[in-house]
């Protein structure tokens, strides 16, 4: 680590030969690797990122010149050559740095980027503000890892094309998102990076422009202007870029650091939009990854030298996670009824639809990264006769928030949304808990909305949503519930009603979700140690509400705190409040959820118990009511 230990900020790399570049890269990659292994993390896309992170630092004078990355798990390399090497074993920790890009964390992050397709948007706005403020400045988007697909890209590159903006865009192809890459575009950047005939005159002519360098920058304005006749040629079409008014550049190798630095300074001397195509590899560096790179996109611990991931809990002895739980489920439905399919966008592993995938790949579609697509799709799809089961994190899901009002409850089309990684998910941090699906489903007309308190109440909310043949929506948290033996016959839930799970007669617990079940456990504590009777219930819709329940809940208790993984402000609580209020129920309501406040990053339960839903908290907000 000679060379990365006297790397603090860019301008140490700027300091850096040309030729001691690929030993810089070198040294990064075997960093990444070593931390990565003991602090699991985004890993196989840095790893593919290294040159091109290298290659703009030094050909760019950051933080002025700005770097807007898309999905930001690409960006470890320049976290750690921007001031963040020696925090970078707390990536992702309660306290520690977050695991993408943040302007609040360092001047080198020009833009927040844990969603995806944001980052050509952003880059335009920078340009044009530089433009209107008169400051010279050089903007640079990093879009990639299947971030391409998304909608808002392309609505981005028609609006820079037509604005003439200064901005230069690399788009890093490495054929992958999470899983492989899909759909037309990523068959055309494929068939532009094989195109032998291309790629070997483009490489003969730049090569012989290069050698001529006392013409300079003159002989290359020719050749672009002469290059979008050569490219329709020998691609049988136009160039999809070009035809946005993008000058488009590559395919090169993205991990030729020398190549990538010649051609990000030789792009500053051309204004207007451009578009730099590199070719990359996931987990570039890394044989395991490199040859696994969906299972190496964020894995756990593992052995640097053997690429043996440290081992998981005996799957065996341990509850199942809820994904495998909606997989496997939305299997055996599909195997019911030939009307049940699958969608996704391009969340087909994480999510399970993958097992679907796997067994009737008829019957799913990943979509890419486009989440507006994926509800409208599935609207469409419901409206001729299917029965489409749409998973979608739930933090995705507030970018086709429209999309829901508009093409699936007004014409009241049965489209069953699961909205996956539900509350608080870890490490990802502030860009992806699933904090605010209940507010803002719970709005919607005609919508159900339903949480389940284990994995067996989801397995029979998919079959209850499945039956009802309506806009029903079911939210569930990241990671494992709470039995092993779950496989049992589903059965159909009355919509709209909750049920007692735990009788008491001092105060009520009203839950929605998984967190039902540590109140549970919490109020057989207090009753112990503190002679308090807790009468807990599973609510499980928070739309419709179960008023019967709730009447005999009014009349029988004075105290009621209510249990939900989601924003107090509009929330589950704030349906009771709202209910109660109606009623004129004589009842004091204590609300515990998440506050009005965006969630940091660090383990579920470090986060239950910062935000008061952790064994501890429900204990004391007890308590608090006792003495009232």
């Amino acid at each position: 680590m000679k060379l990365l230990d006297a790397i603090q900020i860019p301008d140490d790399v700027r300091k850096l030969s040309i030729e001691q570049l690929a030993q810089l890269c070198k040294e990064l990659r075997e960093f990444i690797i070593d931390e990565s292994s003991r602090n699991p993390g985004h890993f196989g896309a840095s790893l593919g990122t290294v040159e091109l992170t290298v290659a703009l630092h030094y050909a760019l004078n950051t933080p002025h010149d700005r770097i807007v990355w898309d999905v930001g798990h690409q960006a470890y390399a320049h976290k750690i050559i921007t001031g963040r090497k020696e925090q970078f074993h707390s990536n992702r920790t309660f306290g520690g740095i977050s695991g993408f890009p943040n302007p609040a964390e360092s001047e080198y992050d020009s833009f927040i980027a844990g969603h995806s397709s944001t980052s050509i948007s952003a880059a335009l706005g920078m340009a044009i503000a530089a433009q209107q403020q008169g400051v010279e400045r050089h903007i640079v988007a990093v879009i990639g890892d299947g971030s391409m697909t998304g909608g808002m890209a392309f609505e981005a590159l028609n609006h820079a094309g037509f604005a003439n903006a200064n901005i230069l865009v690399i788009l890093n192809d490495n054929n992958m998102a999470i899983d492989a890459g899909v759909g037309a575009l990523n068959q055309y950047l494929l068939d532009i990076s094989t195109s032998r005939m291309y790629n070997t005159l483009k490489n003969t002519t730049w090569n012989f422009l290069e050698r001529v360098s006392n013409f300079g920058v003159n002989i290359k304005k020719m050749a672009q202007k002469t290059g979008n006749a050569f490219k329709s040629m020998l691609l049988k079409e136009s160039n999809l870029f070009e035809a946005f008014n993008f000058r488009y550049f590559g395919p090169v190798d993205g991990h030729n650091v020398f190549q990538l630095v010649r051609t990000i300074q030789d792009l500053q001397q051309i204004p207007g939009p451009k578009l730099l195509h590199i070719k990359t590899q996931k987990g570039k560096g890394f044989k395991p990854a490199e040859e696994k790179q969906t299972e190496w996109h964020a894995p756990r611990k593992f052995n640097k030298h053997t690429g043996e991931m440290i081992s998981a809990p005996d799957a065996r002895l341990t509850p199942p996670k809820y994904q495998k739980v909606f997989g496997e489920t939305l299997l055996e439905l599909a195997a019911l009824d030939e009307r049940v399919v699958g969608v996704t966008p391009a969340m087909a592993s994480g999510c399970s639809m993958n097992i679907l995938m796997n067994a009737m790949p008829h019957r799913a579609f990943d979509v890419g990264i486009a989440e507006q697509h994926a509800v409208t799709f599935a609207a469409g799809m419901a409206k001729d006769g299917l029965l489409p089961f749409c998973n979608i994190y739930s933090s995705f899901m507030q970018r086709a928030y429209d999309q829901v009002i508009h093409d699936v409850a007004l014409q009241q089309l049965p489209v069953i949304f699961c909205l996956d990684r539900a509350g608080l998910v870890g490490a990802d941090g502030a860009t992806h808990h699933g904090m605010f699906d209940i507010a803002f489903m719970r709005a919607i007309p005609h919508l159900i909305v339903a949480s389940p308190l284990h994995e067996i109440e989801l397995r029979n909310l998919l079959y209850t949503a499945y039956k009802a043949e309506k806009p029903f929506v079911i939210r569930y948290p990241r990671g494992g519930g709470q039995f092993v033996d779950w496989k049992l016959p589903m059965e159909e839930l009355e919509i709209g009603k909750g049920m007692c799970i735990r009788e008491g007669n001092d105060i009520a617990i009203l839950a929605f979700g998984p967190l039902g079940y540590r109140a549970h456990t919490v109020a057989e504590t207090v009753a112990k140690t503190h002679n308090i009777s807790v009468a807990v219930y599973n609510m499980r819709f928070v739309k419709p509400l179960d008023t019967e329940l709730l009447n005999n809940i009014f009349a029988k208790f004075s105290a009621i705190i209510t249990i939900e993984d989601g924003v107090k402000t509009g929330g589950f609580g704030s349906a009771i409040e709202e209910y109660a209020q109606q009623q004129r129920a004589q009842v004091a309501i204590t609300v515990c959820g998440l506050p009005d406040e965006f969630i940091p990053h660090g383990t579920q339960n470090e986060l239950h118990a910062l935000c008061g839903l952790n064994e501890e908290g429900i204990t004391q907000t007890i308590l608090q009511n006792a003495k009232k």
